[in-house]
């Protein structure tokens, strides 16, 4: 996935659902969907904005058009706090539906996206995840996976947040960055950051982020996060510098890593020193933004390591997202 930022559609009565549609079915377009899949993603879209607010009151519907190396897609994500669903599982069949909705229920997204999955709480809530592909779907291989959500500030336009990842022969390198406040210049400071980032040769993540700190000089600054995986050692090397949260997150075990104060651009300590942890089997790497609340638990969502890591991510948006500031989550583990 690349590092486009969703667009939050908010999903209140019915007189919201002709401009969603609207909206997803412009990113669909500019896609390259041919006519056919265009009316099914509006289908999708239909039965997603129907559910949230029928049987929830409600919700948000993140939306993404995404690229990869081979193929090119949309990525919707509805959340809601509604009431949650008992069988979940059982709802996600074909043909299922408790109030005869558009799509003959949840079974209809399932089947007309490529990938979908549904997640439910009993008063809690529930987060439907959608993607559709331009071309078919290639099984992934065994390697490093991760996915990202990253939600504009209410009312602007750009997100200040991003991230990237550079995957070398030796090394899998990762930055998550925060510019300054938000809009079009905390947009440009973590741009040139991921600029600076994606062509430094170094290895080291502090040698990486005095690179990008000389870089983006002239920028409002920023902070940020940089880890790199060594394949030959196996083992994790990471740096902060700022609010930018990162977490390991292990069984029952958190491990959270401690960032320097400053802000790149514009002053750094004079000593930093990499962290080096080893890669176990199972980690969850987790970074955000503070766009985030600080005091987020992954542990009250049973079973979610299990789903698509944007459940994570959505779930975490859903509870803890300020909505004062731009949002950024990324997650990522090693898969055999």
């Amino acid at each position: 996935m690349d590092n486009t930022p969703h667009v939050r559609f908010q999903a209140r009565d019915r007189s919201y659902l002709a401009l969603i549609k609207k909206g997803v079915s412009r990113m669909a377009g500019e896609i390259g969907f041919h006519t056919q899949r265009l009316h099914e993603i509006d289908l999708i879209v239909a039965e997603m904005v129907s559910n949230l607010i029928k049987h929830a009151g409600g919700g948000d519907l993140l939306v993404r058009p995404f690229r990869t190396s081979a193929n090119a897609g949309l990525e919707l994500i509805s959340i809601d706090s509604g009431p949650g669903m008992a069988d979940p599982a059982r709802m996600m069949q074909d043909g299922v539906s408790t109030t005869g909705t558009l799509g003959n229920g949840l079974g209809a997204i399932h089947r007309l996206a490529d990938q979908a999955q549904l997640y439910s709480l009993r008063g809690w809530g529930t987060i439907l995840l959608a993607r559709i592909f331009t071309h078919p779907q290639i099984a992934a291989a065994p390697g490093f996976e991760f996915r990202s959500l990253l939600v504009p500030m209410p009312g602007e336009e750009v997100c200040g947040d991003g991230f990237y990842v550079k995957r070398t022969t030796d090394h899998l390198k990762l930055f998550l960055g925060d510019g300054l406040g938000h809009g079009p210049e905390a947009h440009r400071a973590v741009q040139e950051a991921i600029k600076a980032f994606r062509l430094c040769a170094d290895h080291r993540p502090v040698d990486i982020i005095r690179h990008m700190h000389r870089a983006v000089n002239k920028t409002r600054g920023l902070v940020g996060s940089v880890v790199v995986y060594d394949v030959t050692s196996r083992q994790w090397n990471w740096c902060g510098v700022g609010n930018i949260a990162s977490r390991i997150l292990h069984l029952s075990v958190t491990k959270n890593l401690m960032p320097y104060n400053g802000i790149i651009g514009l002053n750094l300590p004079a000593t930093m020193h990499d962290h080096v942890l080893p890669l176990e089997r199972g980690q969850l790497l987790v970074m955000c933004s503070d766009g985030l609340q600080s005091r987020w638990d992954h542990a009250k969502y049973p079973l979610i390591h299990r789903y698509d890591l944007a459940i994570l991510a959505a779930a975490l948006y859903k509870d803890y997202a300020r909505q004062t500031d731009d949002t950024s989550v990324f997650i990522g583990r090693f898969v055999n």
